[in-house]
């Protein structure tokens, strides 16, 4: 147990210095809780699809994928098109997502192809490509569109007719297409949501422990879920301000439901022969070969399917801002997407649906707090904008820099 405990505190530093810091800047900040919990569920059903995208990648080996800022790039030209031909409600949604997944492919397909030709050195591949393509798309909506394309919109173009404009307002049937189908506050469903998180894990310590070849931190891990689980549910039945925090906020029912089925997907994924491929690949690419796993391929698939994924959380994300700005949305998906996931505890090689989770929950309550900490201490809210910008960058630098002290301590 002393073992599996110190194991634990050595992969989830970061994740519980995260906790400590939201912990310190919310009583800082001087809010309630109701505000602090709407805004944090809110983000957390806004940018799910864009930090799940990550996962498949870091387990094929190809470590943390900076260049699922081509399928934000697909996305938003999705969103471009709908908008210019006036599409509203679900149609548009699922139009733009149409639109989008040709060009995820190819986007990501490309990208597979290059990485296949910079192994080990991805993660700074997909940010160089991720600004080279920018620039592609800068060329063709601002200056493409209007010229060999034919396009007349004075609602999304510039004055002179050539190029989109800066910033577009979706239609207002697109704003929150998705999340006012079906609302439900949070009280409603959180007691049963936790119950069922009880007996799942419960079912799993009896698995394990009826399995002779158990493994004891399985056994562990479960037991610390456990007793997390029980603590959410005795606050969640029994805390007023909890109580009154859950009242206050409202669930977007279609956002949880892709939620979860974007998270069984993967689940699925990793479990069929594909997924053992990218098991084996991220474990080590030359014994995968010589079993007679074809690499590239399978790295190839792992990115188009991160690509797709990433430009779908994107539309997920844009119908829920309602507005964007057309050449900088998709330049800090990359960055924030890659620190939610590194604060819940994944690394360059790990990563699964529960620490995407935990760390986009704990990334965006710092990101709520900090300027209002900062405001409170320092009458100046921009102090905490500038944290919370330096900390998107620290805590990628930090956990890659504990991620290669540990690969040498290993080796």
């Amino acid at each position: 147990m002393k073992a599996y405990l110190k194991n634990m505190l050595h992969e989830n530093i970061v994740t519980i210095v995260f906790a400590v810091m939201c912990v310190l800047g919310f009583i800082a900040s001087g809010q309630t809780l109701a505000y602090v919990f709407s805004e944090v569920v809110t983000r957390l059903f806004r940018n799910f699809g864009l930090v799940f995208s990550l996962i498949i990648p870091v387990i094929a080996g190809i470590g943390l994928n900076f260049g699922i800022v081509l399928g934000a790039m697909a996305a938003q030209a999705g969103i471009i098109f709908v908008t210019h031909w006036r599409f509203e409600g679900i149609n548009a949604i699922i139009v733009a997502t149409l639109i989008s997944l040709p060009l995820s492919v190819l986007f990501g397909y490309l990208l597979g192809r290059l990485f296949n030709k910079t192994k080990g050195q991805e993660m700074i591949t997909g940010m160089i490509v991720g600004f080279f393509a920018n620039g592609l798309y800068q060329l063709f909506f601002l200056v493409l569109i209007g010229t060999l394309i034919p396009m007349k919109d004075d609602r999304i173009m510039i004055y002179t007719g050539i190029g989109i404009k800066d910033t577009l307002k979706l239609e207002d049937g697109v704003v929150n297409a998705l999340d006012n189908i079906m609302k439900v506050r949070m009280d409603k469903i959180a007691v049963p949501a936790i119950i069922l998180g009880i007996v799942f894990v419960l079912y799993s310590y009896w698995k394990h422990k009826k399995d002779p070849k158990r493994n004891r931190n399985n056994l562990y891990a479960d037991i610390s879920h456990l007793i997390g689980l029980v603590i959410l549910l005795l606050l969640a039945a029994f805390n007023k301000d909890v109580i009154f925090a859950m009242k206050f906020t409202t669930v977007p029912i279609v956002p949880l439901i892709l939620m979860i089925v974007s998270g069984l997907f993967i689940t699925a994924i990793l479990k069929t022969k594909l997924g053992q491929d990218f098991r084996a690949i991220g474990s080590n690419m030359d014994v995968a070969a010589a079993s007679g796993i074809n690499v590239n391929k399978t790295r190839i698939i792992a990115i188009i399917l991160s690509t797709i994924i990433s430009a779908w959380g994107q539309i997920v994300f844009l119908q829920n801002i309602g507005n964007f700005t057309t050449y900088s949305s998709h330049q800090k998906v990359g960055t924030f997407a890659v620190a939610a996931i590194l604060v819940g505890g994944a690394s360059t090689k790990k990563a699964t649906i529960r620490q995407a989770i935990v760390g986009i929950i704990l990334f965006h309550t710092l990101f709520v707090i900090a300027p209002l900490a900062g405001k409170a201490l320092l009458n100046d809210a921009a102090y905490g904008e500038y944290f919370r910008e330096a900390v998107s960058y620290g805590v990628i630098t930090l956990s890659l820099v504990l991620h290669i002290s540990s690969r040498k301590k290993g080796k």
